[in-house]
């Protein structure tokens, strides 16, 4: 299909070509079509007996037995008296019963809240009662999370305890403090007897999700997700790895918490009648067993984990695996001699929560260098814009702005911030905070974030959260938190502080305070102190100067003291 620029773009009639994709073309499926719910009962019907997902512990679940068990968990959650539309926090571990709840809780019309296993304290408390949740599931292992915040929780009323052992008398380990405001339920007792597809069922136009990411500036905001934007989330994805019935997709520990874990690998694989093969956590000495034990052939690589396999040492049988679809997010320098090394074929792509996939590499296109990321789809419109929202020149860094060709195919909303999407939303683009630029051929190159949001392993991290922690520590003045590039050509937090007058703050000492109360993700690897930081005269932190010094001889790097978080 040709763009307005003449150039051959690949279109639904495309993919038709190729020979991976065999039986329907989802992209073809109508609005009232797109639904988790009826994308599991079509394929249901059409794989009833393959496994849908399998676990490298041995447990697996088919298609049918899923779509049933989640008309079950759908059916007991309406009995129990979850609403239509009624925001549900989720806070479990990469498990067949998580995809479960996914399913059944969009069947029933409610709206998945995931969150972070790694949140607790401010942030997590910030995120339970800005989406105003009033029931959360969560595993036995993270109630002492909730303890902690129980007397600042505006909303929540009842705690749905998960364990995988479930033999594990729940009740009795809750913290008490929650018992005296919450009521409390086994996630077991939540299943119907009823089988049958719940009624009504939710429309395309229904939130499925709120989904927290960094945004473009400030703290954590929650992107409002229809039926529909997660079905193009899962789509485009399936369309970066040219996603068959034949493919079997390995998670290598990316979270179901985490969009590309449930919509990138889950969902595309469900809409393509897939297998994915579920593993908790990541570790190097895992990747190649699994990959040759469960005969994987498309893997999600996020952050450094290409560079972490690059890294390992060279084996003769390196090229002889069943592996061999890569996504690389992002591209490492050295990805054509991965691909050579490994026998596979790499695909990237860039979007965001807010707008996914507008931008795709696929295996047969050239990569000029590892910034491009590919050609827009023929789904999106996409320019790079100035200051004053007008058009970039070929090659001149801008804005990237995207908007869909079709309705329903991007975010509805900020979760309660009408005016911050407003702002977003202006001049009929989204506008999303990054730095990139377009060549003559129309390829996109990502650049930098332009704001203070960063991205690491695969994680969106708000700065001013993060300065918000380390302000807490009461030898601490005040502190800029900006990004880095470091080895791996990934970004690292670093973080420039202001002790108090007078005083000397030990960064072994902060990263011990900080370790209590935050993601380990979040916590600075970079700390250096200063007797003031550069600000404009209005007072504003001029952080573009900190970030153009980045590492000097005078930064402590936590990696090289051998300082471990706790995980």
């Amino acid at each position: 299909m040709p763009d307005p620029n003449g150039r051959n773009v690949l279109s639904i009639e495309g993919l038709q070509s190729k020979p991976m994709i065999k039986t329907f073309i989802p992209s073809n499926l109508p609005l009232e079509e797109r639904t988790v719910g009826q994308i599991l009962a079509r394929q249901a019907d059409r794989f009833a007996d393959k496994n849908f997902i399998e676990t490298t512990s041995g447990d697996c679940i088919t298609y049918r037995d899923m779509h049933l068990r989640s008309n079950q968990f759908a059916q007991g959650m309406a009995a129990f008296g979850i609403e239509y539309q009624e925001p549900v926090l989720v806070m479990l571990p990469d498990t067949i019963d998580y995809v479960t709840v996914w399913c059944g809780l969009a069947k029933r019309g409610a709206i998945e809240v995931p969150i972070n296993l790694a949140y607790r304290r401010s942030i997590l408390e910030r995120l339970c009662n800005d989406s105003t949740a009033k029931k959360i599931i969560i595993d036995h292992q993270y109630v002492d999370r909730l303890e902690e915040i129980a007397d600042d929780l505006e909303h929540l009323d009842c705690v749905i305890l998960y364990a995988e052992d479930r033999n594990l008398d729940l009740p009795c380990i809750l913290p008490p403090r929650l018992t005296q405001t919450c009521r409390v339920t086994r996630f077991n007792d939540l299943f119907s007897d009823t089988k049958t597809n719940f009624e009504p069922a939710p429309q395309y136009s229904d939130l499925v999700g709120i989904m927290y990411t960094s945004g473009t500036t400030g703290a954590s905001k929650g992107v409002s997700t229809t039926h529909s934007h997660s079905f193009c989330y899962a789509d485009g994805a399936a369309e970066i790895f040219y996603l068959s019935e034949e493919d079997r997709f390995y998670t290598a520990g990316l979270p179901l918490f985490h969009l590309a874990g449930q919509w990138a690998v889950c969902y595309a694989s469900m809409i393509y009648g897939a297998t994915v093969v579920l593993r908790k956590g990541y570790r190097n000495e895992y990747f190649w067993s699994d990959v040759e034990e469960h005969n994987c052939t498309v893997v999600f690589l996020l952050g450094a984990i290409a560079n972490f396999l690059w890294q390992q040492p060279r084996l003769p049988e390196d090229s002889k695996t069943p592996l061999k679809k890569v996504g690389m997010f992002p591209v490492m320098t050295e990805h054509e001699e991965f691909c050579k090394r490994f026998g596979v074929e790499k695909s990237t792509g860039y979007g965001s929560t807010e707008s996914p996939c507008p931008v795709i590499h696929h295996f047969d296109e050239p990569l000029p260098n590892n910034q491009c990321v590919g050609f827009p789809t023929g789904r999106y419109d996409v320019k790079i814009l100035d200051e004053n929202d007008q058009a970039c020149a070929t090659g001149m860094v801008g804005e990237i702005c995207t908007r869909p060709r079709a309705p329903w195919e991007i975010m509805l909303n900020y979760w309660r911030q009408p005016e911050y999407t407003a702002q977003v939303f202006r001049n009929l683009w989204y506008h999303t905070g990054d730095a990139g630029y377009q060549d003559d051929q129309g390829r996109l190159y990502f650049v930098d974030r332009l704001t203070d949001s960063m991205r690491r392993r695969g994680e969106n991290i708000s700065s001013m959260e993060v300065e918000d922690e380390i302000n807490q520590h009461p030898d601490v003045l005040e502190c800029a938190v900006f990004p880095v590039w470091a080895e791996n050509s990934e970004q690292e937090v670093m973080v420039v502080i202001t002790p108090q007058p007078g005083v000397t703050l030990e960064p072994e000492e902060l990263i011990q305070f900080l370790d209590q109360r935050m993601a380990y993700f979040m916590i600075p690897r970079y700390i250096e102190f200063t007797d003031a930081i550069p600000k404009t005269p209005t007072g504003k932190m001029e952080k573009y100067k900190l970030r153009t010094v980045g590492i000097s001889s005078n930064t402590w790097d936590r990696v090289a003291a051998g300082i471990k978080l706790s995980r």
